[in-house]
């Protein structure tokens, strides 16, 4: 692979997706804050300010979430739909080039959305005078992009041999069934049917374990609620291998199929 042609499909993906208007998304966000930052404390009297750190962190997951699928299952289908990638496969560009530099511009893009939501976050913490863990929101954040990083490998993979639609549903319970499960493994073990506990632990090794990428909730509680350095760093290398598996997976079915 050649990481300079790597590079140009990003930033077609980049300049596309920016031209779709996707990061009018930290518009919205910002309006989502404004609202809450300033109905909360007519709703909750003594617990709005833990109330507005939880809802930040989730609006930013749940917005990032939607680019990333919808988005990421469009990348390779769009291409296929209108026939515009008979063109660049002709081109002296291979196809495992033409997979990750999609994935990588889609994640640039993910990644500026979650910076400048980051940003307008911790703008509205200090204007409404709440206090907050600095670093622990700044390391939910960059957990928060490796997730979606993830689940936009998901979403192409699904994309490269399934129509948009189904794509976009398959990655929505991929995710879903992602954040839980730990706990499809604890409900095994918790019947005594052999067949439902190798089929949870079967689950556990095949699905992408998110919780471990999901640092929310600890965040809101401060640093002496985040797991050890060790452990964060095997997470995100857990986040990193399993992206590059899907990124692969995603490249041997698209270089099988015939156009």
């Amino acid at each position: 692979m050649s990481f300079g042609r790597i590079l140009v499909i990003a930033t077609n993906v980049f300049r596309e997706v920016v031209r779709d208007r996707i990061l009018y998304i930290i518009g919205l966000y910002a309006l989502i804050l404004a609202v809450a930052i300033w109905l909360l404390p007519q709703l909750a009297a003594t617990t709005e300010d833990k109330i507005f750190l939880d809802l930040g962190l989730a609006a930013m997951s749940l917005l990032g979430l939607i680019v990333a699928i919808f988005v990421g299952t469009g990348l390779i289908n769009k291409e296929i739909e209108k026939r515009t990638v008979l063109v660049l496969i002709a081109k002296p560009i291979s196809r495992g080039e033409f997979i990750a530099g999609k994935h990588l511009g889609l994640s640039a893009v993910l990644g500026v959305l979650i910076a400048a939501m980051t940003a307008i976050y911790l703008a509205f913490l200090q204007l409404g005078n709440i206090p907050y863990p600095l670093g622990s929101i700044l390391l939910a954040a960059l957990f928060l992009f490796l997730q979606l990083s993830l689940i936009t490998a998901v979403a192409i993979a699904f994309g490269v041999f399934t129509s948009s639609v189904l794509a976009t549903l398959l990655s929505f319970g991929i995710y879903l069934m992602g954040n839980f499960t730990q706990d499809l493994v604890t409900l095994g073990r918790l019947s005594e049917s052999v067949n439902i506990q190798r089929m949870t632990q079967g689950l556990y090794l095949f699905l992408p374990d998110l919780s471990r990428l999901d640092l929310k909730n600890l965040a809101v509680y401060g640093a002496d609620a985040l797991p050890n350095p060790l452990t964060l760093i095997a997470n995100a290398g857990y986040g990193l291998l399993y992206t590059g598996l899907l990124l692969a997976i995603a490249i041997l079915i698209f270089s099988r199929r015939q156009f």
